[in-house]
C-alpha cells in the first residue's frame, strides 16, 4: 500500500514506507492442461455476436487454443447470431476447456431446439440456414437440448459444440 507523501513532491508520485504491505504475489497461470471455463452473458442486440467472437479470440488465444479459433469462432457467432435473431430475451456463451476438448454452449430462452435439414434444402445462394450445416461440417460434436421451466431458471434450449486438439505436446502459452 503507498501513502500520500508527507513531504510537498510532484502531485501525482507516491512514495512507500517501510511499514507498508509486501503486495501479494500474482497467481500462477493455469497449466494447459487444467480445465477451465468463462461465460458471456448478452441482451439480444446485433452487437452482441461480434462481442462474443472477440472474447472467444481473446480466451483461446491467451490459453494457448489458437489453432481452435477460427472454427470456434465461425460456429461461435452461428450459434449467438441465431439467439439474437430468433429470441427476445438474452443469451450466454460458455466456453469450457478439459484437455484436449473445447466445448462452447450457447443457450438462449427459446425453448425450440433447430433441426439439421438436408443440403438440398437450402437454396444454393441463401444467406440464411446453413447455420447448423456448418456446425455439423466442422464441429468435432455438436448437440442440443431444450430445457422447462423450472428450479433451475428459466425454459430455454442450449446447442454445444465440441473441438479436440490432435495429438501432440501442448503449444506455448501467449505472453
Amino acid at each position: 500500500m503507498t501513502r500520500p507523501p508527507t513531504t510537498p513532491t510532484a502531485p501525482d508520485t507516491l512514495t512507500t514506507h517501510a511499514d507498508d504491505p509486501e503486495p501479494p504475489p500474482h497467481p500462477t497461470p493455469l497449466p494447459f492442461t487444467a480445465p477451465w471455463s468463462y461465460e458471456l452473458h448478452f441482451p439480444c442486440d446485433p452487437r452482441a455476436p461480434g462481442i462474443a467472437r472477440l472474447t472467444l479470440r481473446a480466451v483461446l488465444t491467451a490459453h494457448g487454443l489458437a489453432e481452435l479459433v477460427e472454427r470456434a469462432e465461425l460456429l461461435t457467432s452461428e450459434l449467438a447470431t441465431n439467439s439474437v435473431r430468433h429470441t427476445k430475451g438474452p443469451a450466454f456463451v460458455r466456453l469450457h476447456w478439459l484437455d484436449p476438448v473445447l466445448r462452447v454452449s450457447v443457450w438462449d430462452m427459446s425453448p425450440d431446439v433447430p433441426t439439421l435439414v438436408s443440403p438440398p434444402a437450402v437454396p444454393l445462394y441463401a444467406q440464411r440456414g446453413r447455420g447448423l450445416l456448418i456446425l455439423d461440417l466442422l464441429a468435432d460434436r455438436w448437440g442440443g437440448c431444450g430445457t422447462g421451466e423450472g428450479p433451475y431458471g428459466p425454459a430455454g434450449k442450449t446447442i454445444w459444440f465440441e473441438l479436440a486438439l490432435p495429438p501432440g505436446p501442448p503449444p506455448a502459452l501467449a505472453a
